[in-house]
């Protein structure tokens, strides 16, 4: 893990299993972000463009949290390398739950409630909200804090739970530390990532790894692909029926004749479906379902 050292803006190496306490860094990426390589470069780190003024500005904070590290996905991750490019993002869940504190930064926000700003109108017309990566980033942290477009801060996940659970449609139990999945559905958790999206099409896939505790290889280029086989991975390992409880709405293709899911949009309505562990026939506990090579085999009550 390289993270940044908050007092020297230097970055470091880290190896497991042991990391030391460390803050993060949650944001939508802007077109003046700024990468590993540019970063080592002085002047570029000193810069003063938006994406280098956001990573010392998150590094202030992280002094004043009494911390000296922090994790930031721009810099802090060499993208020039697929192994370490999909090693980071099979990771990330883990790295963003066992931070200390999560910091999150909306840039086209301003917190203005002596304006008689609304909330709910103005919170959720964030870009944060909409985005597909920022979703396993409001989830895992168990310390989250909002700040604004001015780095002042205006609240937790926790002070703000009702407010971000209306926005999200996540449920409260989900928004708290570290949430248990056991009872939550995979339709459900789709349906948290219907609205959002991605700047690349196997990122709608591969945002949601964490979240149902998967680890896959990345195939930059196998565009909607990626959500196929994030599928199947979860079949493997799960016999939550929710799974095929989509709907076919304008999102589905034509032509489309798979059993598994298109997109995530096709679960926007599907949040309120629950797994059951019973054949309601025989009371007998429902068989594992799996792909074969001529379709899926499956025991579902009648």
């Amino acid at each position: 893990m390289r993270l940044i050292n908050a007092r020297t803006l230097h970055l470091e190496d880290f190896f497991g299993p042991e990391f030391p306490p460390y803050a993060i860094l949650s944001h939508t990426w802007c077109d003046e972000e700024v990468s590993l390589q540019d970063w080592q470069d002085p002047e570029k780190r000193t810069a003063s463009t938006k994406g280098a003024e956001k990573i010392r500005n998150a590094c202030k904070q992280t002094l004043t949290w009494d911390l000296e590290y922090i994790w930031v996905d721009t810099n802090c991750i060499d993208k020039s390398s697929s192994a370490e490019l999909s090693e980071a993002i099979n990771s990330m869940y883990m790295w963003y739950r066992d931070s200390h504190v999560c910091f999150t930064f909306l840039e086209d926000f301003e917190w203005a409630p002596e304006d008689g700003q609304d909330p709910l109108v103005s919170l959720s017309s964030s870009r944060w909200f909409t985005r597909g990566w920022t979703l396993q980033e409001l989830i895992a942290p168990g310390n989250l804090v909002f700040f604004d477009k001015r780095w002042a801060e205006f609240g937790t996940k926790l002070s703000m739970g009702s407010l971000i659970s209306q926005i999200t449609g996540i449920r409260g139990q989900y928004l708290q530390e570290d949430p248990d999945f056991f009872w939550c559905s995979v339709a459900e958790r789709m349906s948290w990532l219907a609205s959002r999206s991605t700047t690349r099409p196997e990122d709608m896939a591969y945002c949601m790894l964490g979240l149902f505790n998967i680890n896959m290889p990345l195939l930059y280029g196998e565009g909607s692909k990626a959500f196929l086989r994030l599928q199947e991975e979860i079949i493997k390992v799960s016999n939550d029926h929710t799974m095929f409880c989509w709907s076919w709405t304008p999102a589905v293709p034509i032509f489309w004749r798979s059993f598994l899911a298109p997109s995530p949009a096709v679960f926007k309505n599907c949040g309120q479906f629950v797994a059951t562990n019973l054949v309601t026939t025989h009371h007998a506990p429902t068989s594992t379902f799996h792909i074969t090579s001529v379709g899926l085999r499956i025991t579902l009550p009648l």
